[in-house]
């Protein structure tokens, strides 16, 4: 990222792009407040809306990546197409001071949004809350949090705190879910749904910081790790869904089918993986594994 900048030890954006990227987050946490179908947490879709769905998976800063998801969504030639996309922050490229680039992405995301009103759906995930919320997490060694501050203040020195405000807004603007004929796309499932239950009400009610935070029902939906198919069926139970997809969960394959109403998307590695889904016939785990495509 160059463009607006000025080249030296700090790098400190110049105060009009500065100005420009907070007008930029702002704009689009309201666009995603207001967004056609959004109720809640929850945007659903419908075949008069759309025609068709493109889920992708966590990116994790990958920018290669997410070149390539922008180029295969192609939205300006297919307009009755809807891209989902979710978990772009901590990883990928650093900056000189070992501070991480994935911010920009996030500003990316939100570009794209307004480039394509309604059609960008974002899915709050487990790392954007963590940036939201401030809880910390920590991979090999090294606090993703930090390096992700470390980043922002590279590129916008004192205004550092006023951007990740608007960052923050954004993120908090962002849909729990897109729903559609018999899909539900959400970022992960919470855990021991089949045992314990859950709090829906997190889909329909504005949401307090005791959601968000650990033990929270939001932070147990993009955290959860219970793959069981127990646990599938009684969520999708919950959401009236036939099949549940996510992202969060790494894998090799670049998709995974952990039971028989999960698919796993994950978009960080060199085989990456999507769907391109229709809005209008219903659709279970075989017939959207039907369509899954290497990026």
């Amino acid at each position: 990222m160059t463009r607006g900048l000025l080249s030296s030890r700090t790098m400190v954006a110049k105060i009009e792009y500065i100005e420009e990227i907070v007008a930029r987050m702002e704009q689009a946490a309201a666009a995603n407040a207001t967004s056609p179908g959004r109720a809640g947490g929850i945007v659903t879709l419908t075949p008069d809306a759309a025609d068709e769905v493109m889920i992708t998976g966590d990116l994790h800063g990958q920018r290669k990546s997410f070149t390539q998801i922008r180029k295969v969504a192609d939205l300006a030639g297919h307009p009755r197409r809807h891209l989902i996309m979710q978990e772009v922050v901590h990883g990928g490229q650093k900056y000189d001071n070992g501070g991480c680039m994935s911010h920009t992405m996030l500003e990316d995301v939100a570009k794209l949004q307004l480039e394509f009103p309604g059609r960008v759906h974002f899915l709050l995930s487990n790392h954007e809350l963590s940036e939201l919320t401030d809880y910390p997490i920590q991979k090999g060694g090294s606090l993703l949090n930090l390096q992700f501050r470390m980043g922002i203040n590279y590129t916008y020195g004192p205004a550092t705190d006023r951007v990740l405000r608007s960052y923050h807004a954004f993120i908090q603007s962002c849909p729990l879910a897109v729903r559609w004929d018999g899909v539900f796309a959400c970022h992960s499932a919470p855990e021991e749904v089949d045992r314990k239950g859950f709090d829906m009400g997190i889909f329909s009610r504005p949401l307090t910081r005791p959601d968000l935070d650990p033990h929270g029902a939001v932070f147990e939906l993009v955290w959860g790790r219970d793959y069981s198919e127990e646990n599938a069926r009684a969520f999708a139970s919950l959401v009236g869904a036939e099949v549940l997809l996510h992202g969060h969960e790494p894998t090799d394959a670049g998709c995974a089918t952990p039971n028989s109403l999960q698919v796993i998307f994950d978009c960080c590695h060199a085989t990456a993986c999507y769907a391109v889904l229709p809005t209008n016939e219903p659709l279970n785990q075989e017939k959207v594994v039907a369509r899954i495509q290497k990026l």
